[in-house]
C-alpha cells in the first residue's frame, strides 16, 4: 500500500474517531449525578462565544471552545435567548442547548397563602430576592391602575396559590397573574350560581368567600358558615362577625377584640352596619370561593366556636345562648 493510501486511511480513522469523540462529549452529562445543580445567567445581546464564556465563568465544567462549536454546527447561533438558567445533573451539551434555545429558564417560586390580606401579599412580593420590584414605590391606586383598574381597592382580587417564574422577573407578573386566575374562577362560579343566593354581583360573593375565608376554624364547618352568612343576608339580620370588625380597626387591633370595638362604628363593622362590608377582608381560597356559592343546606343563623376550632351551629337565639355558655363562659 503506497504512503498516500496509508495517509488517506489514517486521515479517515482520525476523522471517524474525532467525530465519534465529538459526539460522545455532546450526549455525556455535563454534572455527574448527585452533583449540585449550577445557575448561570446569559446576558442580553450577548454573542455565542460569549454565552458559552458566561457559562464558563459561572462555574459550569463546560469547554466554552467545544460548546461554541456544537451551536454553530447545529445553526442555531442566533436562536439563543437570554435569561436565568439552571443546569441539572444528567444534562448534557446537546440538552443544554436545546434549553438555551427554548428558553426553559430556572424557575422560582412564591406562595400566596389563603387568608393573607392584601398588605401581607404586597410584603411578601416586596421580599421575594428574585423579583424586579419596580411596584414598591407605586401607591395601592397606582398599583390597581395596572393591574385591575376597574376597582377601587386592592383587597382580596388575588387568588392564592403558589406562582412560578423567572428570576429578574418583574413583580407586576405575580399581581397580574394572581388576579386573572381570581376572576377566571370568580366568574366561572357566578355563571353557576344559585340565583337564590343574595348576592347582587361577583364582587359580593367575593367578599362573603372572604369572610368564610377567615371564620373558618375546620374544613368541615366552611359551607356551613357560609350557610349561616347567606340566611343572615337573605332575612335581613346583622351579619355580626368579628373578623370584619378586626379588619376595619385596622393598625389599632392590638390581639383581642372588646366590646367597645365591637359598637365602634366603621365600613367594616357588621355589628353596626347591615349587610355585607365594602370590599373583601382577606385572600379568599378556592375552598371559600366554593362555600359561598354553594353554601351547606341548613338553617342555622347562628355559629360559636367550641375551643377546638371547630363550631356549634344553631337555627335560634336560645340554642345559641345555650351553645355560648357551654363553650365560651
Amino acid at each position: 500500500m503506497s504512503l498516500f493510501k496509508k495517509m488517506m486511511m489514517l486521515g479517515v480513522i482520525l476523522a471517524l474517531l474525532a467525530g465519534a469523540a465529538a459526539a460522545y462529549w455532546a450526549t455525556a452529562p455535563i454534572l455527574d449525578a448527585g452533583a449540585p445543580a449550577r445557575e448561570f445567567d446569559i446576558e442580553p445581546g450577548s454573542s455565542v462565544s460569549s454565552a458559552a464564556g458566561q457559562i464558563a465563568d459561572a462555574g459550569v465544567p463546560l469547554h466554552p471552545t467545544l460548546f461554541l462549536l456544537l451551536v454553530r454546527l447545529s445553526g442555531k447561533s442566533a436562536k439563543i435567548k437570554a435569561g436565568h438558567y439552571e443546569l441539572k445533573p444528567g444534562t448534557s451539551p446537546l440538552k443544554l442547548l436545546d434549553q438555551l434555545v427554548r428558553g426553559q429558564f430556572a424557575q422560582e417560586a412564591l406562595a400566596i397563602i389563603e387568608g393573607w390580606t392584601f398588605r401581607q401579599m404586597r410584603q411578601a412580593i416586596a421580599d421575594h430576592p428574585a423579583l424586579k420590584h419596580d411596584t414598591v414605590a407605586l401607591s395601592e391606586r397606582e398599583l390597581l391602575e395596572k393591574i385591575a383598574p376597574g376597582y377601587k381597592a386592592a383587597e382580596g382580587l388575588f387568588f392564592p396559590d403558589t406562582y412560578l417564574f423567572a428570576k429578574g422577573a418583574s413583580e407586576l407578573q405575580i399581581y397580574r397573574q394572581a388576579h386573572a386566575q381570581l376572576i377566571k374562577r370568580l366568574n366561572q362560579a357566578w355563571e353557576q350560581r344559585d340565583l337564590s343566593l343574595p348576592y347582587k354581583s361577583p364582587y359580593e360573593a367575593l367578599v362573603m368567600a372572604s369572610i368564610v375565608e377567615k371564620e373558618t376554624g375546620t374544613e368541615a364547618d366552611r359551607s356551613k358558615i357560609a350557610a349561616v352568612f347567606v340566611n343572615r343576608l337573605k332575612r335581613g339580620m346583622l351579619l355580626q362577625t368579628d373578623p370584619t370588625v378586626i379588619y376595619g380597626m385596622g393598625d389599632q387591633y392590638k390581639g383581642n377584640i372588646r366590646k367597645r370595638d365591637l359598637e365602634t362604628d366603621t365600613p367594616y363593622n357588621t355589628y353596626t352596619r347591615a349587610g355585607l362590608p365594602p370590599t373583601p377582608i382577606a385572600l379568599p381560597g378556592a375552598a371559600a370561593l366554593a362555600a359561598a356559592f354553594k353554601p351547606a343546606q341548613t338553617d342555622a343563623l347562628f355559629f360559636v366556636s367550641r375551643g377546638d376550632g371547630s363550631s356549634e351551629f344553631s337555627s335560634n337565639l336560645s340554642d345559641h345562648n345555650r351553645a355560648v355558655n357551654k363553650y365560651q363562659r
